[in-house]
């Protein structure tokens, strides 16, 4: 317990006392940080829980093509609706190509052909575009099938590769990347503390680099886990890192020593489980599954997702997420930098 004052001429403290005796010594920074650890750990077990332990899909896009109207082709579908427990988002399209395309979009999850004749229904999932909802739609349409009398064909249009048949590398090193990358700025504030601004922008820049290439070279050179397209993954995960990077160090200027609570909770709590790595976004629960793709977790897996398994269709919003976090977060410590626990003292002025 900490010194407590003795009181005036000697009589016990008063509870005034005793309470700025306390805020005065370590204990109470120690005893603020034991309830946040507790909290934490709570939260950090209940929002993965909460997003991953029971997926379930809510409203799943899906292209159909062919006689989808007609009386086999609405049996099926409200066959598979009752399945799944969900409504199929339908979008009708003109030929099977056109639908295959709408594939690699990424704008449907799957392709139900319906023949006018006899023949079988075919189902084209997409294990790229979530293992998890091909895995659910498959198993739903080989039962509703059978149950309704329909013959069915179920293929897989964007097989997963083997090294990663769950599509969860993808996720781990996106993971690496936006943890690594905030404890990199963590690290610069406790062990160079003496950084100028301008000087922690480029270090962080840096590491974030060297770490983006460590990452994507282990991952498939050393391990070959994933085929990946070697320089547009490396300089996604280096932005990935360089951007939750900045985030802690625009928080440690605004909060200081706190910091590391918005950071953990916006990237670890919230972010990771919502960005669609682990459990694709038709399985999360509706909040999450919108709000992932507008942080730096989502926007990382999301363009790492697109560059290893459609390669050609990528889009440029993950990457204004990225850029737009790291630009925000570069302008506020910029702007308030004076604020930034750290830096160089002033130079005293000669003859002073």
């Amino acid at each position: 317990m900490p010194d407590l004052p003795r009181g005036v001429h000697g009589r016990p403290p008063t509870p005034a006392e005793r309470w700025a005796a306390f805020r005065e010594s370590p204990f109470l920074p120690a005893t603020v940080l034991v309830l946040i650890i507790a909290a934490a750990a709570g939260l950090f077990a209940g929002s993965y829980t909460y997003a991953m332990a029971n997926p379930t899909p809510h409203t799943i896009p899906s292209a159909v093509v062919g006689a989808y109207d007609g009386e086999r082709g609405r049996r099926f579908i409200t066959g598979m609706e009752q399945a799944l427990d969900t409504s199929l988002r339908l979008h009708p399209y003109a030929t099977r190509n056109a639908a295959k395309e709408a594939v690699d979009e990424q704008q449907v999850f799957a392709v139900l052909d319906v023949p006018s004749s006899g023949s079988p229904v075919t189902v084209d999932v997409s294990g790229a575009s979530g293992a998890t909802v091909a895995q659910v739609l498959a198993e739903a349409a080989v039962k509703v099938g059978t149950a309704t009398g329909v013959p069915v064909v179920v293929r897989d249009l964007k097989p997963l590769q083997r090294g990663d048949p769950r599509g969860l590398a993808i996720f781990y090193i996106s993971l690496a990347a936006v943890i690594i990358g905030f404890v990199g700025a963590i690290q610069l504030s406790v062990h160079a503390r003496a950084l100028d601004p301008l000087e922690r922008i480029a270090v962080t820049a840096v590491y974030a680099l060297l770490g983006g290439f460590a990452i994507a070279a282990v991952v498939d050179w050393l391990l070959g886990s994933v085929d990946l397209p070697f320089t547009e993954s490396w300089l996604i995960l280096a932005l990935t890192m360089f951007t939750t990077g900045m985030v802690f160090t625009m928080f440690n200027t605004m909060m200081g020593r706190w910091a590391m609570l918005p950071t953990w909770g916006l990237m670890v709590l919230l972010g990771n489980p919502s960005s669609g790595g682990a459990v694709s976004w038709p399985l999360l629960p509706s909040p999450l599954g919108t709000v992932g793709r507008w942080l730096p977790p989502g926007a990382s897996v999301n363009a790492q997702h697109t560059a290893v398994y459609f390669a050609g269709h990528q889009h440029a919003f993950p990457f204004l997420v990225l850029a737009g976090w790291a630009a925000v977060s570069v302008a506020v410590f910029w702007i308030w930098r004076r604020r930034h626990p750290g830096g160089r003292p002033a130079p005293a002025h000669a003859g002073s």
